[in-house]
């Protein structure tokens, strides 16, 4: 296993006294030495899990495998392929709250969860069949259990009557997939209000009172002598498919808020004999009736009717006065293209109406003549092209009102009349291409205005006009838009879509005062005029999807010169360099994700620890699809405050061995996310350090593979390569570092004394009576002196001037062998292949560097690949680094490598305008000479 030097602190005496000659041997000295320091475990991983804080990153599902949360909840494992439930649970953080399992467990044992005290959420899907009674115990703070079992139904599963007595928290238990019928007489704990039965074998509700005893027949478990105080909010029997009848007194004594029979066969009216007591909501989802149940509601005075998905085309006004209690209604998706003229004068109470995915177009027809105090409407995606005057002048108490996904073109004032209480308006993806002047003045109490998706090609800060405080905009446009002002002056957010290109007019210097959340989507976003500025002294989260980094140009950029209190950014450009890319404007930000930019092919780009170095308060750094090919602690250095990092979507990545100084300080979370690394021994210390200590998490090591190069297609996993190839067993290490300290020690005495110099000669005489004894010279081992290096461009000035100055023959040159790929390779060969294998059998590699050589493919690759063979064996390998012209060296891959490997002689600078050419070629000659003597002695 071959890692960095710099990963240990070495006396600088040491150092000093060790001869720059003998630098393989040292190399030879630190290599076990650094062996047993990668011992040392920083980090841990939980195979087929994932660890994680949602607190750090709201959209962490996007990248790795997610448990499900309930509001409040943060901490989460979340396991796969479980098998062994001990041996999972043994890497599980102790102080999670939410944990979902997923795997073949059959029997869950007593006191399987004893070490997770401070768990709230449990999601089994494990295939349990049995349930051991102690198996909950010690989970006193658990709220929501959840046993699921995706596969056909049913799995049938036993549950003893007092498992859940413990679980005095206990606040929603949910069952899906699976058959009760062997469990009986089950305690349901007091605390409980929401109660799950899905996709079971339930075939009538007769059969709960068999399972759960104190469901029903009158108890209380607060004994209050209220009748309205309901056991349970929450009854869910949905997608029970034989669930098909309900019998008399089936929940008897039995208060609920809720009942959802969605995707059943029930017959409603047998609720009627059920013995419930109070019901206030009944969901109906997707049973295929084709009436109001007009008989149930009445019964129960339900408040909330939801029958969406269903068959019910019309509404007759016989079928209303049943449904005089109802608060909400939901009818989507019935084809409905008609409401009965006295709807609304039916339903007084009625507050909220959801009439989504109909046919109430094209013309909305809404019932008139009654003043309603319905407060949300919902009539998106109902083929709507017009609306008429007034249409909802009938609505004066309404508050939002959705019409989406319609066909409307244009919009008056005269179309919203009567209005005044709104305060949502969402009219997105219709094909509004006109916004008449004032639309909105009948709006004074609007707050929030949505108009994405339409066909507008202009907007003015006069079309908003109308309300008083207007703090949520969303405006989008499938074509070039441009925006003018004045903006509304109590803005909170604003979100902007358009496709290329969106013009900001504005004046000089004009504020957005209140602005705390911004999101531009586009190919292009122009200021009108370009010397203009926008000030955002509030923005804290800042959205960007598609745009150039060159809205982040300093000191160019007049789009965001100053965000002081920005703490978010979601930056997604579009596929482009990271050219311009500055953050010195945002010294709060904490949390940064970058995607879909290169930093590795354009030469001028910023590099990402530039980037990094202006943000040190940064908490969390997602970084996806970057072409960053290489990770070395300088990336990192000065975020000292890093708590999470995720890397996505990568290709060809290496991490470089200085990372291992940055193990004490890495962050809480690590993860790894559809990235390929490059095999490479360099990187060995990753695989100790991932399943060490619990100081940091890391996650997709296991599933990640490396390659060997660009043509290789093997997917070989990279913790398999490691192992495999860079390291040895522990025992054995032991006894090698031992052994060759003890080795080197005593040579080191015989060296350093000036007595015996006769060491020195017996050592060449050693070495050419090997070489001798093996029937061959020192020169016969390698078929060329050197590999040269080179792009097309750089062709000519090889082949006329720096080949002939090698191969000169004695006594006026050293008559070096060359390979040069154009002239030596056979034809039909692999370039690949013949490169690696050139570079093999070449004492040393020369690569002739300038900037067409930089933007040269091959050229970076076979610089790659000498870096390779330079870092994996060291004086074993020799590289020699030619610069046509003046280049920042950081410009070079693997650049902070390579300073570590190379001497200062191992750089140079051709002579400008053939000034003592021939002095150059004769230092050349030299040092390509000495080493090559380099590589034998360390053979050797």
């Amino acid at each position: 296993m071959f890692i960095g030097c710099d990963t240990l602190i070495i006396s600088a005496l040491f150092l000093e006294a060790a001869p720059r000659m003998k630098r393989c041997l040292f190399s030879t000295l630190l290599l076990p030495c650094m062996m047993s320091f990668s011992l040392r475990s920083w980090a841990w991983t939980a195979p087929d899990c994932t660890v994680g804080d949602a607190s750090l990153l709201s959209n962490l599902s996007f990248y790795v495998p997610f448990c499900s949360l309930v509001p409040g909840l943060h901490l989460f494992a979340s396991c796969s392929n479980v098998k062994d439930l001990p041996q999972t649970l043994a890497s599980v953080p102790r102080d999670i709250e939410a944990l979902c399992l997923q795997g073949t467990v059959p029997i869950l044992p007593d006191d399987a969860f004893g070490l997770f005290s401070s768990l709230q959420l449990l999601r089994l899907q494990l295939g349990t069949t049995k349930v051991a009674a102690g198996a909950f115990q010690g989970l006193h703070q658990l709220q929501h259990l959840s046993f699921e079992h995706h596969a056909p139904c049913c799995l049938n599963l036993f549950l003893p009557q007092d498992t859940l007595e413990s679980l005095r928290f206990l606040n929603s238990i949910s069952f899906q997939g699976y058959c009760l019928n062997y469990s009986q007489s089950i305690q349901l704990p007091i605390s409980l209000s929401h109660l799950t039965l899905k996709h079971s074998c339930l075939t009538e509700l007769q059969e709960l009172q068999k399972l759960f005893p104190n469901l029903g027949s009158g108890f209380s478990p607060t004994h209050s002598p209220r009748p309205w105080s309901p056991f349970l909010e929450v009854l869910d029997l949905s997608s029970n498919l034989h669930l098909s009848q309900v019998g008399v007194g089936a929940l008897k004594g039995l208060h609920l808020r809720s009942l959802r029979l969605d995707g059943t066969p029930l017959n409603t009216t047998g609720l009627l004999d059920s013995g419930l007591l109070h019901l206030d909501s009944l969901s109906l989802v997707h049973t295929g009736v084709n009436k109001l149940p007009g008989n149930v509601t009445g019964y129960f005075e339900l408040g909330a009717l939801d029958l969406g998905r269903n068959q019910i085309q019309n509404i007759k006004d016989e079928d209303l006065p049943s449904l005089h209690s109802l608060e909400v209604i939901s009818l989507y998706a019935n084809s409905l293209q008609l409401l009965p003229p006295g709807f609304f004068s039916a339903l007084p109470q009625l507050q909220r109406l959801n009439l989504s995915m109909n046919k109430l177009g094209p013309t909305l027809v809404l019932p008139q003549g009654w003043s309603s105090n319905l407060k949300v409407l919902d009539l998106s995606h109902n083929e709507l092209c017009t609306l008429p005057h007034g249409a909802f002048s009938s609505l004066p108490q309404l508050q939002e009102l959705w019409l989406s996904g319609n066909n409307i073109s244009s919009l008056s004032s005269e179309n919203l009349e009567g209005l005044r209480q709104l305060k949502s308006l969402d009219l997105s993806w219709n094909q509004i291409k006109v916004l008449k002047p004032g639309w909105l003045s009948p709006l004074p109490a609007l707050t929030s205005l949505n108009i994405l998706g339409t066909y507008l090609e202009t907007i003015s800060g006069r079309h908003l006009q109308g309300p008083r405080k207007l703090s949520h905009l969303q405006l989008g446009s499938v074509a070039m838009l441009d925006i003018y002002p004045p903006w509304p002056p109590e803005l909170l957010s604003l979100e902007v879509w358009a496709q290329p290109s969106v013009f900001f007019h504005v004046a000089n210097g004009e504020p957005f005062l209140f602005l705390e959340n911004l999101t531009l989507q586009s190919s292009n976003v122009v200021l009108v005029p370009f010397n203009a500025t926008i000030h955002f002294p509030s923005l804290r989260h800042l959205t960007l999807r598609g745009c150039s980094p060159f809205i982040f140009s300093s000191p160019d950029s007049r789009f965001f010169p100053q965000l002081p209190l920005l703490e978010h950014l979601h930056f997604w450009s579009g596929h482009e360099d990271a050219e311009n890319l500055h953050l010195s404007i945002t010294p709060k930000l904490r949390v940064l994700e970058l995607g879909d930019m290169d930093f590795f092919y354009n030469l001028g780009s910023v590099t990402l620890e530039e980037v990094l170095k202006e943000v040190p308060q940064l908490q969390v750094l997602a970084l996806s699809h970057l072409n960053l090919r290489n990770l070395s602690i300088s990336t990192f250095r000065g975020l000292g405050l890093l708590r999470l990092l995720l890397l996505n979507s990568e290709w060809d990545l290496g991490l470089d061995s200085s990372l291992q100084e940055m193990i004490p300080q890495m962050p809480e979370y690590v993860y790894f996310s559809n990235v390929t690394f490059i095999c490479q021994c360099e990187s060995s210390w990753v695989g100790p350090w991932a399943t060490g200590a619990p100081n940091t998490f890391v996650y997709g090591l296991g599933d990640s593979i490396c390659m060997a190069n660009a043509s290789d297609y093997s997917k070989t996993p990279l913790l398999s390569f490691l192992s495999s190839h860079c390291a040895h067993d522990p025992n054995f290490q032991g006894f090698l570092i031992s052994f060759i300290l003890v080795l080197l020690l005593m040579i080191s005495a015989l060296l350093g004394c000036p007595k015996w110099p006769w060491l020195r000669q017996l050592r060449k005489l050693f070495y050419a009576w090997w070489w001798k004894l093996c029937g061959r010279g020192p020169r016969s081992a390698f078929r060329y002196d050197v590999f040269i290096s080179y792009c097309e461009q750089d062709q000519a000035w090889v082949l006329d001037k720096l080949v002939p100055a090698l191969e000169k023959p004695p006594p006026a040159g050293e008559g070096l062998r060359l390979c040069l790929p154009e002239r030596d390779f056979g034809i039909g060969q692999d370039r690949m292949d013949a490169t690696a294998a050139s570079m093999e059998s070449s004492r040393t590699t020369l690569c002739v560097l300038s900037c067409q050589a930089l933007r040269s493919p091959w050229c970076n690759l076979e610089l790659r690949l000498a870096t390779y063979h330079l870092v994996a064996r060291p004086g074993a390998a020799r590289l020699t680094l030619l610069f046509l012209e003046p280049i920042d060296r950081r410009q070079l891959h693997s650049y902070h490598r390579l300073t570590r490997w190379l001497q200062k002689e191992d750089y140079f600078d051709v002579p400008q305008a053939g000034v003592q050419w021939d002095d150059f070629c004769e230092q050349l000659r030299k040092r390509l000479k000495r080493a090559e003597q380099e590589r034998e002695d360390c053979v050797l």
